[in-house]
C-alpha cells in the first residue's frame, strides 16, 4: 500500500486535471485503493438544489442494488444517509460511527450490506462551496474490520476536492451532437419496475444511462421516482447528457381504478432552467450570483449598484470576477454563454440591449 499522502497528492493532482465525470470517478477510486481497503464502492453526482442522484458509478456487488440503495436513501428512515451528511461536520462518517459498532442498527445494512456479504460503510457527501456535487460510498467486506479514523480524516480533507472536479466537469465539456428535442415518457409501476416506455424516451434514456429497455434504468429516473414517495410536490431533477447538454426528469403519479402508475417525464432542458445549476458550477459567490443574475435580466450597472445595495464599483469588480470564472470578456458573451449557447459558443442574436453594456 501507498502512504496516506502519496494518494492524497495523486486524487488532488486528479482532480485539477479536468477530467470527463465517468473517468474521474474511475480514477479517483483506484488512486484511494492504493492506500486503503475498498472491496466496494459507488460514486454518484448530485443536482445540487435538490439533493437527488444523477447519475451513480456503481460497482458490484452495488450495481445490483442501485435501486434498492435509492429508495432507501430517499426513505429517509435509516442512519448515515447523504442528507443527514449534508448538515453533519465534514460530511464523513462510517456505519461504525454512526451506530457506535451497532451495524444491525441499520436498515441498508440488514437488508442490502449484509446479504451482499458486506460490512462497514463510509460514506461522505461531496461539498465545495456550501453546495453538494455529488456523493461517495466505500464498502469492507463484512467482518470486525471497520474502517479507520485515519482513513475517514483522508476522505475528509479529499471530498471537497473531489467535489470541485465534479463540479468542473459540469462545464468543461461542450455538447457534442444534437440532442432529440420531443420529450419522452416512462411508466413505472409502485416497485419502480419498468412497465412502458415511448419512443422518444427510448431516444433519451440511453444519453443519461442505460437503455429503457432493462433495467436498471438510469439512476437519475428513480431518483425522481423514488422521491414521490416523500416529497410535497412532483419531483425533479437536471441531468447532463452524454451529449453535453441537460435534461429535465420529472415524476408524478398516475392514478387508475385498477392500479398505482409512475410516470417519468425526460424532456431537453431550455437554457433558462440550467441558468441556476450553471451558475453555481462556476464557483461564484453569494455576491456575484445576485450580481450575475441581475445581469442576465438585462440590468444596467446603476440598477444593479441601487437593488443590491453597493457602489457601481463594486458592481464592476464583482462582474469582472464572474467574468474570470466563467471564461467570458462581456455581458454579451455571458448571456450567450449561459442563455444561448451554454457550451462556449456565443449567439447575439436574442440578447437585450443593456446587457451588451460594458459599463
Amino acid at each position: 500500500m501507498a502512504d496516506i499522502s502519496g494518494a492524497e497528492r495523486a486524487v488532488l493532482s486528479l482532480c485539477r486535471r479536468g477530467l470527463e465525470v465517468s473517468e474521474l470517478q474511475q480514477q479517483v477510486l483506484a488512486a484511494l485503493r492504493r492506500v486503503m481497503t475498498i472491496d466496494a464502492a459507488a460514486i454518484g453526482t448530485t443536482d445540487p438544489e435538490t439533493l437527488l442522484f444523477t447519475g451513480v458509478h456503481n460497482e458490484d456487488p452495488l450495481a445490483a442494488m442501485s435501486q434498492r440503495f435509492i429508495d432507501n436513501e430517499l426513505g429517509g428512515r435509516d442512519v448515515n444517509t447523504f442528507t443527514e451528511l449534508m448538515h453533519a461536520p465534514g460530511h464523513v462518517r462510517s456505519l461504525d460511527t454512526a451506530t457506535r459498532g451497532d451495524w444491525m442498527a441499520s436498515p441498508r445494512y440488514r437488508e442490502m450490506m449484509r446479504p451482499a456479504g458486506l460490512g462497514d460503510e463510509l460514506r461522505a457527501t461531496l461539498v465545495v462551496d456550501g453546495h453538494c456535487w455529488g456523493y461517495l460510498c466505500l464498502h469492507r467486506e463484512d467482518g470486525e474490520l471497520g474502517f479507520t479514523t485515519a482513513e475517514t480524516a483522508l476522505i475528509r480533507r479529499l471530498a471537497p476536492h473531489i467535489a470541485h472536479a465534479l463540479r468542473q466537469g459540469t462545464l468543461l465539456h461542450p455538447p457534442t451532437a444534437q440532442m432529440p428535442r420531443r420529450p419522452g415518457v416512462v411508466l413505472l409501476d409502485e416497485q419502480l419496475e419498468l412497465v412502458a416506455s415511448t419512443a422518444d424516451a427510448d431516444a433519451l434514456l440511453p444519453l443519461i444511462g442505460h437503455g429503457s429497455t432493462r433495467l436498471p434504468l438510469p439512476a437519475g429516473v428513480y431518483s425522481v421516482a423514488a422521491a414521490l414517495t416523500t416529497s410535497d410536490r412532483p419531483p425533479s431533477v437536471r441531468v447532463r447528457a452524454a451529449t453535453g447538454g441537460w435534461l429535465n426528469l420529472h415524476a408524478s403519479w398516475l392514478q387508475s381504478t385498477s392500479d398505482t402508475r409512475i410516470a417519468v417525464v425526460l424532456e431537453p432542458a431550455q437554457p433558462q432552467s440550467t441558468l441556476a445549476l450553471l451558475l453555481t458550477a462556476s464557483g461564484l459567490t453569494v455576491r456575484e450570483l445576485d450580481v450575475a443574475r441581475l445581469v442576465l435580466r438585462g440590468e444596467s450597472t446603476t440598477a444593479i449598484a441601487a437593488s443590491l445595495h453597493i457602489s457601481a464599483h463594486t458592481v464592476q469588480d464583482h462582474l469582472k470576477s464572474v467574468f474570470d470564472k466563467i471564461g467570458v470578456h462581456s455581458r454579451r458573451d455571458l448571456v450567450g454563454r449561459l442563455l444561448a449557447g451554454q457550451a462556449g459558443s456565443i449567439s447575439t442574436g436574442a440578447i437585450p440591449a443593456s446587457a451588451s453594456d460594458c459599463g
